[in-house]
């Protein structure tokens, strides 16, 4: 599992930080890791799967509805683009 190592971290910060793991009847580590967890996967992030799912489901889409569209599926590869 990678690790971080945070430098230049003041005092006043570690102290709070240890404070807020001391609240949570957390280490100080696991304070921290729950932190970051929380600043990058958000529980109201946006779920792209979901969200069409959910969308298609309002709609009234069934799997049939979307097996009908294979076959008109342009299914030919794609050209790279030439930057020349």
């Amino acid at each position: 599992m990678p690790a971080v190592t945070i430098r230049n971290l003041s005092e006043a910060t570690h102290r709070a930080l240890k404070v807020r793991a001391a609240q949570h009847g957390r280490s100080t580590e696991a304070e921290m890791r729950e932190i970051l967890e929380t600043a990058v996967r958000p529980d109201t992030r946006l779920r792209l799967g979901t969200a069409l799912a959910e969308r298609s489901r309002r709609l009234g889409l069934t799997n049939e509805d979307v097996d009908a569209l294979s076959p008109a599926r342009d299914r030919t590869p794609a050209e790279p683009m030439s930057f020349e």
